[in-house]
């Protein structure tokens, strides 16, 4: 029996700015928080110290490690906190110097102290952190966690975060598996792993998250849209999206998301305006995304702008009239897709570069594509293999440690190479095709484990070394 990743493993809610470098934390905090309460040590505390180790400890300020930690140790919950109310919190713990563990007595801390940032690296991952409670009887207890991308995380000894051990009706371990079912079942992409997703659950209470993360992404699209002004952080990166949108809506007035979506498709723009709304959608949920706000790990927070420019894309200019089916379809098989890079290579740029973020979500959202353009399971396979080998060997490089440059527009480019491979994938005969998906996957992660680190969110290399803060800031 194979460990199963689902569509709601691979898409999940939560805040930015990176699934690895904030959602990921934020988790391990909560699972740490579990911990005392499972050992009956919370109201024993008296200290906390938080270890960040390699990549969250070198980027961990500008990817807002620090405060993730803070806001799952409080008993925020990542999926539902009202991200406006972030800033007051953080300040309150900076101001008083203390923590409100949830359910025990408040404890002092000192953020500029108590989180201790170490520069080496611990050996099972270059994501890793270490939580130390000292008690009343002056014991100490301790765990360790790594993130390992797209909010998924491990503790130690542990090997996988990949999902639980259950049976599914298809147990899917490789691309020649989802051609192998459909070609034995005649079921599709989309129903071999609806069918796996309603094993586990109801059809009503799949449909119903599933089309929640398709709400949430929207609601990303327009929040980025409509917000202008400069990120934080201090690379001084003013938000493009906002004036893109406004250029490209012209005079059209609307009140409300949904009027806006009608709005976007009553216009009847030509080439050069379709390609510059895709990178408008992408730029609007990686522009929020930087500024803390509420996206969807699409597979990651880093990337989290292909997948929902690439549909809206679909939705906006391709099939105006799309149903609720269709769009469900695109974000199942595209899931699928990025469940076997997970499984088989990985989704986090501190392992793999850039290529395991924005390369994987390039795959995924062109397999999607396809897929609702009535393309076969071979053509699907395909467009995703074609979007990954032009992403392999990408950097991952961000100017101060924040996931604004390059990561920002580079979403863009993703969403515009995953359309492009797409459409080659359905004019070609997949026959023919000389490098199947599950060797790409393959040639991915052996590219990752060659990778420098010095290229792997580290900020150690390439433009975070060439370009400093200050060359931006003029």
């Amino acid at each position: 029996m194979i460990e199963y990743i689902g569509v709601l493993d691979m898409l999940k809610i939560g805040v930015g700015p990176s699934s690895s470098h904030t959602l990921g934390p934020w988790r391990a905090a909560q699972l740490f928080l579990n911990y005392l309460k499972q050992t009956d040590a919370l109201d024993k505390i008296t200290a906390l110290n938080l270890h960040l180790y390699g990549s969250l400890s070198l980027t961990g300020k500008g990817h807002a490690t620090d405060m993730a930690l803070l806001l799952g140790l409080e008993g925020y919950p990542v999926e539902h906190i009202d991200t406006t109310k972030i800033p007051a919190i953080l300040q309150r713990i900076k101001t008083e110097k203390t923590l409100k563990l949830e359910g025990a007595p408040v404890l002092p801390f000192d953020a500029d102290k108590d989180i201790i940032f170490h520069t080496a690296f611990l050996p099972f991952h270059s994501n890793g952190l270490r939580f130390e409670a000292i008690l009343s009887n002056n014991q100490t207890i301790a765990q360790t966690y790594y993130s390992i991308g797209g909010g998924f995380v491990v503790q130690e000894n542990q090997t996988q975060d990949t999902g639980a051990k259950i049976e599914v009706p298809y147990p899917i371990n490789s691309g020649q598996d989802l051609l192998d079912y459909v070609k034995k079942t005649g079921k599709n992409l989309a129903e071999i792993v609806y069918a796996n997703e309603t094993a586990l659950q109801s059809p009503q209470d799949f449909e119903e998250k599933l089309w929640q993360i398709w709400q949430t992404m929207l609601a990303c699209v327009y929040q980025g849209c409509h917000a202008e002004g400069i990120l934080p952080g201090g690379l001084q990166v003013k938000r493009r999206a906002f004036d893109l949108h406004a250029k490209l809506l012209k005079n059209e007035t609307y009140t409300d998301i949904n009027t806006w979506q009608e709005a976007i498709k009553r216009n009847s723009p030509d080439f050069q305006e379709i390609f510059t709304w895709i990178s408008t959608f992408a730029l609007a949920v990686n522009e929020v995304n930087a500024a803390l706000g509420r996206v969807v790990t699409a597979p990651t927070n880093g990337s989290a702008g292909v997948i929902p420019a690439v549909l809206m894309y679909y939705v906006s200019f391709v099939n105006k009239t799309a149903s609720k089916k269709d769009i469900l379809d695109f974000l199942m098989v595209a899931s699928v897709v990025g469940s076997l890079f997970k499984r088989h290579a990985t989704i986090s740029a501190a392992a793999g570069g850039c290529q395991a973020e924005i390369g994987v979500s390039s795959a995924m959202a062109a397999a999607g594509l396809a897929f609702v353009k009535g393309a076969s399971a071979e053509r699907c396979l395909m467009a995703a293999e074609i979007a990954m080998e032009h992403h392999l060997g990408m950097t991952c490089d961000p100017v101060a440690g924040l996931v604004q440059i390059p990561c920002i527009e580079r979403n863009s480019m993703g969403a515009v190479k995953a359309i492009n491979a797409a459409e080659l994938a359905i004019l070609t005969d997949p026959h023919k095709a000389l490098v199947p998906l599950d060797k790409v996957i393959a040639v991915m992660w052996q590219t990752a484990k060659d990778m420098s680190s010095k290229y792997k969110e580290t900020s150690q290399g390439g433009l975070a070394v060439e370009i400093s803060v200050n060359q931006v800031n003029c």
